[in-house]
């Protein structure tokens, strides 16, 4: 009986699905040694990044709020000294208001994600959370803020200070609250989706380097392949001559 020309515990040369061994040829470096783990200093740069882009577009909803008081159409109100009525009650004002602060929203979305793209290139999770989250609080601000800009809100004693018969503005109110909460931020989100899926970053795709011998037609290192055949002419070299006689 004879050894087995291989240990059990190491595989063999001319196993063809063994993994290559470590080398250091051109290229190789970033297959053997993986990518270092993001620092705390990054990692806190992106959290204040972050926290900046909550607060400014916190901040940008007053200018929501302001163009909300503005724009959103008025309700027509009167009294007849004992009630208050709507002047027209077909009218189309109350929901006209709530339209107006969603397109609104929608625009300043829109303008948020592009300005935070254009300055913060990179994204990142924490960015998108903080662009999301400043859309909701941004909402919240304009929404309280347009409230207070607009007409009184007590009409018993608005009704009362103008006297009976004159037309006055009810008070601006959001109906559909949670839909024009959720329109800026959702509108931030996909532009900034698209934004980055059209112009971000690529990652840099991998240089992989050739093994040592590939070049010059030698063997794959730890595979087998390209080994020469025992009895094989070399590459380049004239085949033998039979003998004389033969």
């Amino acid at each position: 009986m004879t050894a087995p020309l291989t240990p059990p515990h190491q595989p063999s040369s001319n196993d063809p699905w063994q993994t290559p061994p470590r080398w250091d040829g051109p290229g190789g470096s970033h297959l053997d040694h993986p990518s270092a783990p993001q620092g705390e200093g990054d990692v806190g740069r992106e959290l204040l990044g972050a926290l900046a882009v909550t607060l400014l577009v916190t901040v940008a909803g007053a200018g929501l709020g302001v163009l909300w008081a503005w724009l959103a159409p008025k309700v027509p109100l009167i009294s007849d000294g004992t009630a208050v009525f709507l002047k027209d009650s077909e009218g189309e004002e109350a929901i006209g208001a709530d339209g107006t602060f969603v397109l609104l929203a929608l625009a300043f979305g829109a303008l948020s994600a592009a300005l935070v793209f254009w300055f913060r290139r990179r994204g990142g999770i924490a960015l998108v959370v903080g662009l999301a989250l400043g859309g909701v609080l941004g909402s919240l601000l304009a929404w309280r803020l347009g409230v207070w800009l607009g007409p009184e809100q007590d009409v018993v004693a608005h009704a009362r200070a103008v006297g009976k018969g004159v037309v006055f503005d009810a008070p601006l109110q959001l109906r559909a609250v949670w839909a024009a909460w959720a329109a800026w931020p959702v509108a931030a989100l996909a532009v900034h989706l698209a934004l980055t899926a059209l112009f971000g970053p690529r990652d840099p795709e991998p240089e992989w380097g050739a093994f040592p011998g590939w070049a010059a037609g030698g063997p794959v290192p730890g595979t087998g392949y390209g080994a020469p055949v025992p009895g094989a002419p070399a590459s380049g070299a004239a085949p033998p001559t039979p003998p004389a006689g033969s």
